[in-house]
């Protein structure tokens, strides 16, 4: 080993000596190399054996030459291996040259393993003796079996210009016929000096050839690895490549002509064919109207510009928005937030794009009600489509403003963009919208409406570009009949299509269906007469075996009344029997205009009154908007029927332009301008009087102070509020010294607000939640869950309950003694509730709201307990919307809670029985039933079906077959199977890459981790 080190040494000293010069270095090259080639021949096998023991020289910093500042080829095993190859190959060579030469001709050879000489006789005979020597070297020498082929090519390469360059120097080494004719190899030491000698002209010619053909050599191989240890080498999974190669082709296509200025959008809209194929399949659409191609292909939307689009209801607006979402999503790569008006579009929608998300590979997640996770799941590879109610939407900005994650959010669509304008829901929407602005310069806002008027206003806030069109799929026609025609003009559409009559009240729809069916033929009850009967027979299913006696009169005749009053299992099988065409017409308020897509052929206003206020242009042109809705029907009409006196009104209604939409921020202020304040300091997106008047200055409020502030200015507004928050204990004021003159004051919130607004608690009862709260640790009662549940009962349904006082008695006094107990600690006593039921003045003033809060809290225990919402109707005497509604409300408001108290150190006790009373009033249901409920669209009803036909978890559901799924579950349609199977398959799909990132964090080092140079300099 020392040996072969000495020789490895020696080398490396050689080569990294420094060129020598054209004059000198020829000479002495040629005088060292031959005594340096016969030592290192013997040992090439063992220097190949030994190499990897040589502890490799650290490599050089230069990018020309990554190897280091030495040329040693022998610190590497290939290398060396190489090295030997070409010596051998060289001599082999050599030696066939001089046999060849030494037969024909008879002259002496003088050559070493780097000669680069050759004979040849005549030009003609040259070809054939090159042929030869690679036959006879070949045959000899198996030398070349382990390199790569690629080296084997060089070096045929290399010899072929070497026999080249021997056949043009033939003249001019002629004196090689009076030379020694043995080979160097059998030369004695003292021949080898006198040749040298002799001939030193001839051996600087061969010096210089040998060490540029071998210098040559190493350069280009050198070169070679240089670039292949450059160059990335991906591995890839040959299935999983041909499977998703036209779909990640097409992706990246689209991604590259989005980013350039090109004016070709690629195979859809910037967006892969797949997805042109997947709307085909999933909703029928195989072309785009002209106003929705124009649309996609604004300047300001290839721009990616704030944009406000309007048109008629059921001008197909919403194929746009989903368009747009999905360039986000695939394209660009970016999480997208779709805020819609109620949960039940929400769910809709969430049905709706499931399928997508499983087939293009990102996740759809709901918020509404109590779902949704803040701030949610970062993804590691796919994206997001967050899809959220007004309140839910403005919940998840500020939980990615507080992580620092809100740049991640590519675009923001908002449906019913003019519901800005109303109440304290526009308000919360307002707030939302302008603190994207502020806060991500990056994201893409997208609205929507039919209905719009100043939409100056909001193309100044939203910073938009605006974009509308009258289109219609249909000609729109209004005609005013008699009231005493109604069934005649239903009659001429149903059964064979489909009709909406819209009623003023929830009562004159049951009044009105039962009218109509008064008055149909029985020939209606054998159109589709098997269907109708399954319809009942389901209602019964979901219902425990109930059905309202309307119903049941109303259905055999294709009719039902559709309201506020039904649970949402019913009204959810309603309409899907609506959809099929089982049912085809529907008496109905004006909450389905708003609500979910249910297209009628003629739509009729059966008086122009929502309750008893006259109707509002928006809400006109949203009722008669459902004619003909595009994608389904190619004609609508809607008609209007009146009286004599509402003659001169409905004709304004028609001729007026639409109402003007104005910011609600002040006018609700506890869920408005207070709300704002404090999500602002919380977040610190501006915590001084400055700052704050300068964000006001860019909300709508700011844009139309104008008009809306006549006697403060909007200074002195935000002065105002701020100093009541800081007096309700929910902020602070620091001074900070800002000059020697000047003294400006920021400020911070404290912990109660902090709770506050992370459980978006309206701040009007924040300070009563927590003193309810914090009376609650004093005794909190837990061998029932009526002491929570009266804790996480709305406060807002409170204050407009009326209690029927016997039903009211009659539950009282069946309550538990630790029932009993939770009544007496809030103050309302048995001798009170019997009082008021008798009627009897009552001397003790007892809180009202804690009274009516504790009768909706019985009702909301006893449908846990039950589970039977009819029974519970019954019991309450009231209506199964209204039950329903109570409980969506308290299990939303029970997760507002749990969030107020996860911010309080003292509410500690509360975290853990909230979550599980927040699972049990989102679902209340049986146990086993929860898993299936997770998925979107699957209520009581369909998840008893579900369960009684095997499939009994989410794992069950999304691997089940619709086909299957159809057969075994009655009254379930092919499109409901489908979106089923989907959302399960997307829950689960989540559910495993939550629980894979979890794993990964695990595994993964903390970033605070000591390294061993911390160690090392602690210790020194």
């Amino acid at each position: 080993m020392d040996e072969a080190g000495s020789r490895l040494r020696r080398r490396v000293s050689v080569r990294k000596r420094d060129r020598p010069s054209p004059g000198s270095g020829l000479a002495a090259g040629s005088a060292a190399e031959p005594q340096q080639e016969r030592e290192e021949e013997p040992g090439a096998g063992s220097r190949r054996r030994r190499t990897a023991e040589v502890q490799p020289l650290e490599n050089g910093d230069s990018e020309e030459d990554m190897f280091g500042d030495y040329d040693s080829f022998a610190e590497n095993s290939f290398l060396a291996q190489v090295d030997d190859v070409e010596q051998q190959y060289m001599q082999v060579s050599e030696r066939g040259k001089r046999a060849a030469g030494l037969s024909t001709e008879g002259l002496p050879w003088e050559s070493g393993a780097t000669a680069v000489g050759s004979f040849a006789a005549s030009e003609t005979d040259e070809p054939v003796r090159n042929r030869s020597r690679r036959e006879d070297v070949s045959a000899e020498l198996g030398i070349l079996d382990d390199v790569p082929s690629s080296q084997v090519l060089y070096f045929e390469n290399a010899r072929n210009s070497a026999d080249d360059l021997g056949s043009q120097c033939t003249e001019e080494r002629d004196w090689n016929a009076s030379s020694p004719k043995t080979l160097n190899e059998e030369l004695p030491p003292n021949s080898i000096e006198q040749h040298q000698q002799t001939g030193d002209s001839s051996s600087k010619v061969r010096s210089g050839s040998e060490e540029n053909r071998r210098k040559s050599l190493k350069e280009r191989l050198k070169s070679a690895m240089t670039g292949n240890a450059r160059a990335q080498t991906p591995v890839f999974s040959r299935t999983k490549q041909l499977k998703e190669t036209l779909l990640s082709e097409e992706i990246s296509v689209a991604k590259k002509t989005i980013e350039s200025s090109s004016d070709d959008l690629g195979p859809f809209y910037s967006l892969p064919s797949k997805v042109r194929d997947l709307y085909v399949q999933f909703k029928g659409i195989e072309k785009l109207y002209e106003w929705q191609h124009t649309c996609l292909t604004l300047k300001s939307v290839q721009e990616r510009k704030n944009l406000i689009y309007s048109l008629p209801t059921s001008g197909g607006k919403t194929l746009v928005a989903e368009i747009l979402m999905l360039q986000e999503l695939l394209c660009r790569r970016r999480d997208v937030l779709m805020i819609l008006p109620y949960a039940a579009i929400v769910q809709e929608k969430i049905s709706g794009l499931s399928s997508f998300g499983i087939e293009l590979g990102f996740f759809v997640e709901e918020y509404a009600g109590s779902k949704g996770k803040f701030p949610p799941i970062k993804r590691r590879e796919k994206k997001s489509l967050y899809i959220a109610t007004i309140e839910k939407g403005h919940s998840l900005v500020n939980s990615l403003i507080e992580t620092g994650r809100i740049g991640s959010l590519g675009l923001v669509v908002v449906d019913e963009l003019h519901m800005i304008g109303e109440g304290s829901r526009g308000a919360i929407l307002e707030m939302t919208l302008a603190k994207i602005l502020y806060t991500s310069k990056t994201t893409q806002i997208i609205g929507m409406s039919a209905t719009l008027n100043n939409v100056e206003d909001l193309q100044e806030f939203l910073q938009a570009e605006y974009y509308t069109s009258q289109f219609r799929p249909y000609s729109d026609t209004l005609k005013k009949m008699d009231p005493d025609h109604l069934v005649a003009l239903v009659t001429e559409v149903v059964p064979n299509y489909s009709c909406l009559v819209f009623c003023p009240t929830k009562k004159n729809c049951e009044n009105v269906a039962e009218m109509i069916c008064k008055f149909l033929s029985k020939e209606y009850l054998k159109h589709r007469e098997k269907e109708k009967h399954e319809v009942i027979k389901n209602l019964k299913s979901i219902s425990g075996g109930n059905l309202c006696p309307v119903l049941k009169r109303t259905i055999p005749f294709g009719v039902a009344y559709h309201h506020s009053g039904l649970t949402s299992d019913e009204r959810r099988l309603l309409e899907e029997a609506y959809s099929t065409g089982a049912l085809c017409l529907f008496t109905c308020t004006s909450t389905l205009a708003a609500g979910v897509n249910l297209p009628a052929r003629r739509v009729i206003l059966r008086a122009p009154y929502v309750a008893k206020e006259f109707l509002k242009r928006s809400q006109y042109k949203q009722m008669i908007g459902r004619a003909g809705r595009a994608g389904i029907d190619s004609v609508g009409e809607s008609i209007l029927i009146l009286q004599e006196k509402d003659k001169q009104q409905v004709s304004e209604l028609i001729s007026r332009p639409l109402e003007n939409c104005y910011s609600h921020l002040v006018q609700e202020f506890t869920k408005g301008i207070q709300t704002l304040f404090l999500s602002l300091i919380g977040l610190k997106i501006a915590t001084s009087l400055d700052d704050i008047c300068h964000f006001m200055g860019g909300t709508l409020f700011g844009v139309q102070q104008k008009i809306l502030l006549k006697e403060k200015s909007l200074r002195e507004i935000t002065v105002e509020w701020l100093r009541y928050l800081t007096g309700k204990g929910l902020l602070q004021k620091d001074a900070v010294d800002k000059s020697k003159e000047e003294i400006e004051y920021s400020f911070h919130i404290t912990k109660l607000g902090r709770a506050s607004f992370k459980g978006t608690i309206d701040l009007a009862y924040c300070d009563i939640l927590y003193r309810d709260l914090k009376k609650g640790l004093e005794g909190l009662v837990l061998e029932s869950l009526l002491h929570l549940i009266y804790l996480t009962t709305p406060y807002d349904m409170a204050s407009q309950c009326v209690p029927d006082w016997m039903i009211y008695f009659r539950q009282f006094s069946q309550l538990s003694p630790a029932e009993q107990n939770v009544a007496a600690l809030l103050g309302v006593s048995e001798n009170f509730i019997g009082k008021k039921a008798s009627g009897q003045a009552i001397k003790k003033k007892v809180d009202k709201d804690i009274v009516n809060r504790l009768y909706l809290s019985f009702v909301l225990y006893t449908l846990l307990k039950e589970t039977n919402i009819w029974s519970v109707s019954e019991k309450f005497n009231m209506p199964r919307g209204y039950i329903q509604s109570l409980l969506t409300g308290a299990a939303s408001f029970s997760s507002c809670v749990l969030h107020f108290c996860e911010e309080l150190e003292e509410f500690w006790v509360y975290r853990a029985l909230l979550v599980e009373l927040t699972k049990k009033l989102t679902y209340c249901v049986k146990a086993e039933l929860i898993p299936l409920m997770e998925v979107t669209g699957v209520l009581e009803g369909r998840a008893k079906q579900l369960y009684n036909a095997g499939y009994k978890s989410l794992i069950h559901l999304a691997n089940a077959n619709p086909e299957v799924l159809i057969r075994t579950v009655d009254h379930l349609s092919r499109r409901q199977a489908k979106q089923i199977v989907s959302s399960a398959k997307m829950l689960l799909h989540e559910k495993a890459e939550a629980l894979q990132e979890e794993v990964e964090e695990l595994l993964r080092p903390p970033s605070d981790f000591p390294s061993v140079e911390a160690s090392s300099t602690e210790k020194a």
